[in-house]
């Protein structure tokens, strides 16, 4: 009797014991996502909603612009303080005017008002030639510009 339940005794621990055997098997062992090892949860995982990038300020805008607008130009310390403090200006008008989100129609008369002031103001503070450059760069685009001048040299 006693060695029929040391039998017993043996054939189940082996039986549980290649249970917990077969449950390790694979387990971090790099055997890849074929039905061994570690799972993924099928539960999603909370994305992170990226952060709003909040809008550059008038005078961030005017000064990421202004050496390439002073390189084309060829303005002086003095023409740089005219054109950067009246684009500050006028930059922050256009943004007010975005802000309020008019109808289309009084957008587009605002921009043109505000355009004529800021030409008037740079026409009385530059030179006219530099003017009549800051005009053709409007126009343009300021890597246009800078190409004219160097074929011109």
């Amino acid at each position: 009797m006693k060695t029929k339940n040391s039998h017993i005794f043996t054939v189940l621990m082996l039986l549980f014991s290649t249970s917990l055997i077969q449950a390790q098997y694979g387990y971090g062992n790099g055997y890849g996502n074929n039905g061994y090892g570690r799972r993924q949860s099928n539960v999603p995982q909370a994305q992170q909603a990226p952060e709003k990038a909040e809008p550059m300020t008038a005078e961030e805008m005017v000064e990421s612009q202004m050496p390439a607008i002073a390189e084309a130009l060829e303005l002086n310390e003095f023409e740089k303080a005219v054109v950067s403090t009246t684009l500050i200006k006028y930059m922050r008008q256009r943004i007010e005017i975005q802000i309020l989100q008019l109808e289309a129609d009084k957008m587009m008369e605002a921009y043109e008002r505000i355009n004529l002031e800021q030409d008037a103001e740079l026409k009385a503070g530059l030179p006219e030639e530099k003017y009549q450059a800051f005009l053709d760069m409007k126009e343009d685009g300021i890597k246009k510009t800078k190409r004219k001048k160097k074929k011109k040299n």
